[in-house]
């Protein structure tokens, strides 16, 4: 029986014991969260132990889940990797860059199996793609929400565009040669709203905006690469593939336009989308890894690599960030 003992029971955690209560071999052990009312509600809720002692919790696993607040990964993370746990972390990876690299060196020492938890890298619409040939040289992305006082405390950087970030280091296989990027505080003292320019050195460009002050949602990305427009809608797991029509290709719409190389067939596509829960998969695939010695999906070097990004968005907003 694979064990697992969950930090942190808050909105998300409680998603986590869901998705860990319906994935066969698994036990979850018990949670740990210093908060009593949360306390309370979980344990008379999922008739789950309640641990005041992270140790003893961590004693009784193979692996932890860590969704406790940001500024808590550090800590909780070392402790576990010190005492050979394998470990899926919400992300961020960490607070600050300092502490990421730190888990990245003991993960690494250590062996332990380590997952960041960028979940949208098992959305349906993203995985609808994965067998398809990517190689986008221009990329725009749009990720709004309202305005939820969970996650507020770092930027919206950390909050929402790290979900993005992850996905195109996943695809663009360059080093970022350059970033430019402005932000407003509308009702935080950080960037609530910002904008963002990436250029790597293979010549892609990505163009960025991610907003928690949005009346509405939205999480589109949009591809574009030779011969082919790649539409991601994240939050209502679609997708849409546009592209020149070689013979014999299939596809859900074809029409011929006039172009001055001569007549081109456009092929539309809208693939079929996997009936899977993302939060869910994240968990089994973790749990794969670690029971068949592979290397994790979303590892701590991905996480760091996101981080790093981040950070350096974050350094170009610097002092030039309006605020209230």
């Amino acid at each position: 029986m694979f064990k697992v003992g969950l930090f942190g029971a808050g909105n998300t955690g409680r998603i986590h014991i869901n998705n860990w209560m319906e994935i066969p071999g698994v036990e979850l052990v018990g949670f740990y969260d210093p908060d009593d009312l949360t306390a309370k509600e979980v344990s008379e809720k999922y008739q789950l132990p309640r641990f005041l002692d992270a140790t003893a919790l961590m004693d009784g696993c193979d692996a932890v889940d860590i969704v406790a607040p940001t500024i808590y990964h550090f800590e909780l993370c070392e402790q576990a990797i010190k005492k050979g746990k394998h470990v899926i972390v919400e992300k961020p990876l960490a607070h600050t860059m300092e502490e990421a690299l730190q888990l990245v060196k003991l993960a690494q020492e250590s062996g332990v199996k380590f997952h960041v938890g960028h979940e949208e890298r098992f959305n349906p619409a993203f995985l609808a793609i994965k067998d398809m040939p990517l190689n986008p040289m221009f990329i725009e992305v749009h990720r709004l929400a309202p305005f939820n006082s969970m996650g507020a405390d770092v930027s919206v950087i950390l909050d929402l565009m790290i979900h993005d970030i992850d996905i195109i280091l996943s695809m663009v296989k360059s080093d970022v040669k350059s970033i430019s990027a402005s932000a407003v505080g509308v009702i935080t003292d950080n960037p609530d709203i910002a904008n963002v320019r990436m250029e790597f050195h293979n010549g892609c460009v990505v163009n960025l905006t991610s907003s928690r002050i949005s009346m509405k949602k939205m999480q589109k990305m949009r591809l574009f690469q030779k011969d082919a427009f790649i539409g991601i809608d994240f939050l209502n797991k679609k997708t849409e593939i546009i592209r020149l029509n070689e013979a014999g290709e299939s596809a859900d719409i074809n029409f011929d336009i006039e172009t001055t190389a001569g007549k081109k067939t456009i092929a539309i596509s809208n693939p079929q989308m996997p009936e899977v829960n993302a939060g869910k998969m994240e968990l089994e695939e973790f749990k794969n890894a670690i029971e068949n010695n592979t290397r994790t999906v979303v590892s701590e070097m991905d996480g760091l690599a996101a981080m790093d990004v981040a950070h350096q968005i974050l350094e170009k907003i610097g002092n030039n960030i309006i605020t209230r």
